[in-house]
Formats: C-alpha cells, sequence, structure tokens
C-alpha cells in the first residue's frame, strides 16, 4: 500500500512521487498529528537542512505560514510555505529547497497532503509534484523523494505517531 509512483515528465504533466498509507485514527486527528505535531514524527536526525541539530518542526496553522525547523540555537530555516490551509481534508506546502537540501525561494515544488476518512481509519495520500522544476536534476531529485529514505519512510513515522496519539 505505500509504494512510490513516479511519473516521467511528459508535456503538460508534473513529474511526481506518489505516497499513500492508512491509519488507525479519524481525519481530524491525522490532520493534527500531521501540521501540529510535526516535529515529533520528523525525522530531524536526518532530515534538515539547518547548520545546528534541529530541535523541532513547525507548520503555522494558515495559508500563507511558514515550514520551517528551529534548531537547538533557536534559529530557524524555512522549507516552504502553506499555500492551502483545509483542515482536516487538505493541505498543500510549497517546498523551496534545491537540490543541495538547502532553501531556495526560487525554486518551488508542491507537497499536497489529502486525508480522507476510509472505513475505520483514514487514507493519506501524499503527492510532491512539479519535480520537473528540477531540470536535469528532475529524476534524480525524484528517485530520492521516492526512496528509501524520502517520503515513504517519513509518512510510515507520521503514521505511526498518528496512531499512537489515537
Amino acid at each position: 500500500m505505500n509504494q512510490p509512483i513516479s511519473v516521467p515528465p511528459t508535456e503538460g504533466k508534473s513529474l511526481l512521487v506518489s505516497r499513500t498509507i492508512h491509519v488507525a485514527t479519524t481525519p481530524e486527528r491525522a490532520f493534527r498529528v500531521f501540521t501540529e505535531q510535526l516535529g515529533t514524527w520528523w525525522p530531524l536526525v536526518s532530515h534538515h537542512i539547518g547548520q545546528v541539530a534541529a530541535a523541532t518542526a513547525v507548520v503555522e496553522p494558515f495559508a500563507g505560514g511558514r515550514w520551517f525547523e528551529r534548531g537547538v540555537d533557536g534559529s530557524e530555516c524555512l522549507w516552504g510555505h502553506v499555500l492551502v490551509w483545509q483542515p482536516p481534508g487538505r493541505l498543500v506546502l510549497s517546498w523551496e529547497l534545491n537540490c543541495q537540501w538547502t532553501y531556495d525561494p526560487g525554486q518551488q515544488t508542491e507537497v499536497e497532503v489529502r486525508f480522507t476518512r476510509e472505513g475505520d481509519g483514514t487514507r493519506v495520500e501524499l503527492e510532491h509534484r512539479l519535480l520537473e522544476r528540477y531540470g536535469d536534476k528532475a529524476e534524480h531529485m525524484a528517485a530520492t523523494l521516492g526512496g528509501d529514505g524520502g517520503w515513504g519512510s517519513i509518512l510510515a513515522s507520521f503514521g505511526r505517531t498518528a496512531e499512537a496519539a489515537a
């Protein structure tokens, strides 16, 4: 159920990575854990961009808000912005990291997360799209984001946290 889907770029289509998981909790709780508790499930030890260790990660709860990490020294490193805030069903974030994993506001892709009630739980669908904007590094970035240390393991960590909070 948690398999990457990479679509090669074709005219009029976006290169993307897509992951889907099912979590045994409500869409409301899943959305809250994803947004309000990002720092508890995001793998900050290995997935941070700051010069110091990351203490937490934050999604500000409104369209136009920031998505960022806060270092143990209080410094902040921006990852992007909130484009769409529609609790408990949908969140769209700009991902403003370049191929060197540094913040670059000129390099924007999108991460959309949808939370849909399914049976006794929630289907969480994540799509990281517009990867063709990485130019000649697009296929590499798609493989990295869709690979073992990418969105699949990150969503699995989120799922464990969401279910533990239920």
